[in-house]
């Protein structure tokens, strides 16, 4: 029996909540598996009353029966991902990285925050944990992946090679050239940890898909930050849509099942880039306030403003989704108006697609009625009127079900309507 992958993916500009959802979804299946970013991706998942942050673990590690797989599409940093391990006790056996995800080495922090600096107001507003740059060294051919750590002595020499001829570079940047027998101590305490984890996930995923177990692919960031069709080229370095699932795990399009899509039911950016329905205002503020609009990676303020139904559209057929997922709709508790971005206007044409350019786009909305509270509900005919009526509102615009409606961080929380 030959299983098809289901597949979540983010809709707007990221931070949708796809945690809590791969962390319902999980429950039900046996593997989920990351397929691209790193740590600057970040999940924060509520279970039993205790807050987990991750960033590169994938979120099935709150399933005790779940296991996971971090695949080759994944720049992984050794020193996070090992931070990121002390959270659990129970991983042996259960988390996989990938032998041919590429590391992301501190110098690419580095390398990633003197490019933001130079560049000034023009800066991206990555999170500076070196993404860009690692991705960069991998297209290049000059990165280095995991299944190296299997000889750190031969990787150590690599990395020092790296630097020797780049010394230029590294000399702007104030960094010497790594002392090689201290950089193989290091490396060593890599292996140590990780190698235990490092296998071929791509012959682990065929093997039990051919096994016909139920696997969970999970995306990281969101489609509007996706480097060939987000808003370039304030974006991120990878390929976030559903299509990246297939090359960061070693699988083709056949293996794809049902591909849920997750959005908020605002919208929320992190960094520099056009947003078009941002909300500078007081309205902006209290999504804020209310959402707790804060990067789990950055701790930085996200700017916040109304659901954009055109870029839904756009997400919606891009990543060929079969069911969306709409998260944090209590944090709309308590507003008298509810507006929706129905078209751009740009260069005074009303234009209802995503364009090329969305600089000068200007959101054109449309009102909807609010309602006072939607926290903890769990049923959809629970919710009030009004709350239903925005919900198929956004169904016919987006031309895809809701089928899913979180109310709150808690796992519980959790409408799902078929």
């Amino acid at each position: 029996m030959n299983n098809k992958a289901d597949l979540i993916v983010g809709l707007q500009w990221g931070d949708e909540g796809k945690g809590k959802i791969v962390d319902h979804m999980a429950q039900i299946h046996d593997y989920v598996c990351r397929f691209a970013g790193g740590h600057n991706a970040g999940h924060t998942i509520v279970a039993n009353g205790r807050k987990y942050a991750l960033h590169l673990i994938p979120s099935g590690v709150l399933n005790p029966k779940a296991k996971n797989i971090v695949g080759n599409g994944v720049v992984l940093s050794p020193v996070d991902f090992i931070k990121e391990m002390t959270q659990f006790d129970n991983l042996e056996g259960r988390l996989f990285i990938s032998d041919k995800a590429h590391m992301l080495l501190p110098y690419h922090a580095l390398i990633d925050q003197a490019k933001e600096r130079v560049k000034g107001e023009k800066a991206i507003g990555t999170t500076g944990k070196g993404i860009g740059p690692a991705y960069g060294d991998k297209i290049a051919r000059v990165g280095h992946r995991m299944g190296e750590l299997h000889d750190t002595e031969k990787l150590a020499t690599k990395i020092v090679d790296f630097f020797e001829q780049n010394k230029a570079v590294f000399a702007v940047l104030e960094m010497d050239v790594p002392n090689k027998e201290a950089l193989k101590a290091e490396l060593d305490g890599y292996a140590k940890i990780l190698l235990p984890h490092i296998v071929d996930t791509t012959q682990l995923i065929w093997q039990v898909l051919d096994e016909g177990k139920k696997v969970l692919l999970e995306g990281a960031q969101g489609t509007m930050l996706d480097i060939d069709h987000g808003t370039y080229p304030y974006v991120t370095s990878s390929t976030t849509v559903s299509a990246g699932a297939c090359s960061g795990l070693g699988l083709n399009p056949k293996d794809l099942g049902k591909v849920t899509g997750i959005a908020k039911a605002y919208c929320t950016r992190v960094g520099n880039g056009p947003f078009p329905s941002e909300d500078l205002g007081a309205e902006g503020e209290l999504l804020r306030k209310n959402g707790h609009e804060f990067g789990t990676t950055t701790g930085r303020p996200r700017r916040c403003g109304w659901f954009d139904a055109v870029a839904m559209r756009h997400a919606v057929r891009v990543n060929g989704v079969d069911q969306v997922a709409l998260m944090k709709l209590d944090v709309l508790d308590g507003f008298e108006e509810i507006k929706v971005c129905v078209a751009y206007e740009i260069e005074g044409k009303e234009v209802n697609y995503v364009p090329y350019d969305l600089d000068t786009a200007k959101p054109v909305y449309k009102s909807f009625a609010g309602w006072d509270k939607t926290e903890g509900v769990r049923i959809f005919k629970d919710l009030p009127k009004t709350a239903q009526l925005y919900i198929e509102a956004l169904e016919e615009m987006i031309g895809t079900d809701i089928a899913i409606i979180s109310t709150s961080p808690d796992r519980e929380d959790t409408i799902v309507r078929w």
